[in-house]
């Protein structure tokens, strides 16, 4: 195996991966942009990038975007706090003449200064601001940011490997686009979800597998329903209809359907759900 071949994203274990998306992951890394995925939740975008640490055998540092988030949190926090407390009562170990001391870095700030190269995952990138967005592909291009309370330049000991989500609830701004390889995770068909399942539940009865993806589909096209029912949420359920030890798989295909309180997580979406059920709409 070539060197090339040890940094080539080929899929992890719990993750099913199609050719187009393996090949975009690696086009980044070659390219060296951050590669934004957008779709709607449960598409499995937060789960490529613990994907690509496994298979790489990489740290993953997971920044989790939030709206009132400022980019110098991302960077670095200075504990002026804890500097003060410890000039007053005297008893720490640490010299307080030393502002770096005080100096922590945040998760943007980590990846740069780690002994190994790292995946960087920063997730929902929407829920910042514009100002925010387009001032961390600034220091992402430049690998650099500056520690202004010491007069310090931080830069990347190993440039990571960058995968920035996007629920798409808010539109980025062009430039920020502009500067990502950029791929959409399409919701899985019922073929690839087969084997998504599969991979989570290796020995599953096929008529659970079967009865259990075709009821979920048909669940996730009720009108209205404002958070359909993701992967994540089909796989909790398959596990709690094989924890159940009175279900059986043919009682989806009558459309008897318990535990929609596992695949609907708003109130309203519920009552829609239970309703369409005890009508036998769905079928």
């Amino acid at each position: 195996m070539t060197e090339n071949d040890k940094n080539r994203f080929t899929g992890a274990r719990r993750y099913v991966l199609d050719d187009e998306l393996a090949h975009i992951v690696n086009i980044s890394m070659a390219l060296e942009m951050p590669l934004l995925l957008k779709g709607e939740p449960g598409t499995g975008k937060t789960m490529l990038a613990h994907a690509i640490a496994e298979n790489l055998q990489m740290p993953l540092i997971v920044l989790n975007v939030k709206s009132s988030m400022k980019l110098i949190e991302a960077l670095y926090q200075y504990d002026t706090l804890t500097r003060l407390n410890d000039s007053r009562f005297g008893d720490s170990k640490r010299d307080i003449s030393n502002i770096e001391e005080y100096i922590k870095m945040g998760k943007i700030g980590q990846a740069f200064v780690a002994e190994h190269r790292t995946v960087l995952l920063i997730d929902e990138i929407d829920k910042a601001d514009t100002d925010f967005q387009d001032d961390m592909l600034d220091v992402l291009d430049q690998m650099e940011f500056d520690i202004i309370e010491v007069d310090k330049t931080v830069r990347t000991r190993h440039r990571p490997v960058i995968v920035i989500t996007s629920n798409a609830k808010k539109d980025l701004s062009d430039p920020f686009l502009g500067r990502c390889n950029f791929h959409h995770i399409a919701f899985p068909d019922p073929k690839m979800m087969r084997k998504i399942i599969g991979v989570h539940f290796p020995d599953i009865d096929a008529d659970l597998l079967a009865n259990a993806v075709n009821t979920f589909y048909r669940l996730r096209e009720i009108d209205a329903v404002e958070k359909k029912p993701a992967t994540r949420e089909l796989i909790n359920w398959i596990r709690a209809l094989k924890a159940d030890p009175d279900f059986r798989p043919k009682n989806l295909e009558k459309g008897e359907i318990p535990y929609l309180g596992v695949l609907f997580k708003k109130s309203q979406d519920y009552e829609r759900a239970n309703t369409a059920v005890s009508r036998r709409r769905l079928f």
